[in-house]
């Protein structure tokens, strides 16, 4: 039972991607019974283009969609003239020909990799012809269906079936975010006391850094899907704004605490600041939670509690005269840090109006300012 129990949550786990399964297959079975219902010369093509136009997200099938077919169609018009307005008879004459179709086409790619099948299309529409019964004309008005009958068919078919949109993906991809980054600040603070773990770390910043460019993309396509009216809500640049900013901020802490503290200021400072990783790791993984099961937004209350108590032992240290005789470049990352949780203390306020928006929550700043002036 138990194993049962952990494959139906791994693979609930996996709801998009077996989402995205489904899709697929439904868009390539729905385009080749299209392609066969309606005689296409070569059903392949559209049933290709479907899978091919069927992505995660319907922003992203949108994307493909549009610029699978302006490539197909503008590779197809210009590799249909180029056939007809040159004659080609003989080999060499048909290597001058495919060099003419190509090397314009392959160079507006290279400046723009949307048109990259726009190549493709006008080599089958230039080289079809000599493999069968059919004129270049006939060939690109051929590609031009399939690939349209293929394209048209995935894009409803994301539509219609599992839709995954992109708006909801956000939410989990920035709360991956967010515990990533909850892990680093642990590592990082943890080092000021013990030394750095530095492979654990590389990890977690690569890691970071490859979930944040997927959770840009995202944003990319759901802001595709609003202006399409596919998808609404909050806008989404508020919150991966600040999710960088953190992640800025995590950077910031990682350059500041590079080597441990001094043995006199661990003792004193080894509390404050195991209370400050555990308040900051606490809230960004509360708040990963929040995103992802649309759950209260937490409390900020116990972070600022924490770096207040920090900020009062660095006051009590200085008072005392611990820090005089520390080296220059260790003065600097100790004060340094200091800053860059400050720093990270206003973003995650941030943060905080942030998911109270995805979340539907009352909104932080509003409650505040109505107990400032009751």
């Amino acid at each position: 039972m138990s194993l049962l129990k952990r494959t139906a949550t791994r693979l609930w786990s996996r709801k998009v991607e077996m989402g995205l399964g489904v899709r697929v297959t439904a868009a390539a079975f729905t385009a080749l019974a299209l392609a066969i219902t309606l005689h296409l010369r070569l059903p392949l093509w559209a049933v290709l283009t479907a899978i091919i136009v069927t992505q995660m997200s319907v922003g992203r099938s949108l994307k493909v969609t549009r610029e699978y077919l302006i490539g197909t169609i503008g590779g197809a018009i210009y590799g249909g003239a180029i056939a007809i307005l040159i004659p080609h008879h003989g080999e060499s004459a048909l290597l001058a020909v495919l060099v003419l179709a190509v090397a314009p086409l392959a160079f507006l790619a290279a400046i723009n990799p949307s048109l990259n099948v726009a190549t493709v299309t006008a080599i089958i529409v230039l080289l079809l012809p000599t493999m069968g019964q059919m004129s270049p004309l006939e060939s690109a008005i051929d590609r031009i269906l399939e690939v349209t009958v293929g394209a048209v068919t995935g894009l409803l078919v994301s539509f219609l079936v599992l839709p995954s949109r992109a708006y909801g993906q956000i939410r989990v991809n920035a709360a991956r975010v967010l515990n990533l980054l909850a892990d680093a600040v642990q590592e990082l603070l943890a080092g000021l006391t013990r030394g750095r773990d530095n492979d654990a770390l590389h990890a977690l910043q690569d890691g970071i850094g490859h979930a944040i460019s997927e959770l840009n993309a995202i944003g990319t396509e759901a802001e595709r899907e609003r202006a399409a009216w596919l998808s609404h809500g909050p806008d989404t640049g508020p919150l991966l704004r600040t999710v960088l900013r953190l992640r800025h901020d995590v950077v910031m802490i990682g350059r500041a605490t590079v080597t441990p503290l001094p043995a006199n200021l661990q003792s004193r400072l080894m509390l404050p600041i195991a209370q400050l990783s555990e308040a900051i790791s606490n809230y960004l993984k509360a708040s990963a939670e929040a995103l992802r099961q649309g759950a209260a937004v937490p409390a900020i209350g116990p972070v600022q509690t924490a770096l207040l108590a920090y900020a009062e032992e660095i006051a009590a240290m200085r008072r005392e005269g611990l820090t005089r005789g520390l080296p220059g470049d260790m003065t600097e990352r100790f004060f340094a840090l200091g800053f860059s949780l400050e720093q990270m203390r206003q973003n995650l306020v941030d943060l905080e109006r942030c998911i109270s928006e995805w979340v539907g929550g009352p909104d932080p700043s509003a409650s505040k300012d109505a107990a400032g002036t009751s």
